[in-house]
């Protein structure tokens, strides 16, 4: 099974929305302007540049690197990459304002999902 391809603009709404932020307010962390923004996120900008890729890594505590993959500007050969990290992975690492409900909650849908890719599937 194929893992589903998420754009960068789909990856940076998800990551927004995980910490909470309106388009407004990361405009005021960055200084991008939010109609910008609006552009990456829907995918009328595909390949912003680094300078931007940067000031949204800050702003969302991701690592710089796996934006600018995401954006085309890093391929990464498999040696290199050993582990395969995602920007969800990553976005979920730094949210520090989960309840305990939430951390358990997320734990228990990880759980099913690794339990059910040990199931051999059935015709």
């Amino acid at each position: 099974m194929s893992e589903p391809t998420t754009t960068l603009g789909d990856e940076l709404r998800r990551i927004r929305e995980l910490h909470k932020l309106t388009l407004r307010a990361v405009e005021n962390l960055t200084g991008i302007s939010n109609a910008y923004l609006s552009q990456l996120e829907t995918g009328k900008v595909e390949k912003p540049s680094p300078n931007y890729l940067y000031k949204l890594a800050e702003a969302y505590n991701v690592p710089y690197d796996l934006l600018m993959e995401k954006a085309g500007y890093i391929v990464r050969h498999q040696q290199d990459a050993p582990k395969k990290r995602s920007l969800a992975g990553a976005a979920l690492s730094t949210i520090e304002d989960l309840t305990e409900e939430e951390e358990e909650e997320l734990m228990n849908y990880l759980a099913y999902l690794r339990s059910r890719a040990k199931k051999p599937r059935q015709p």
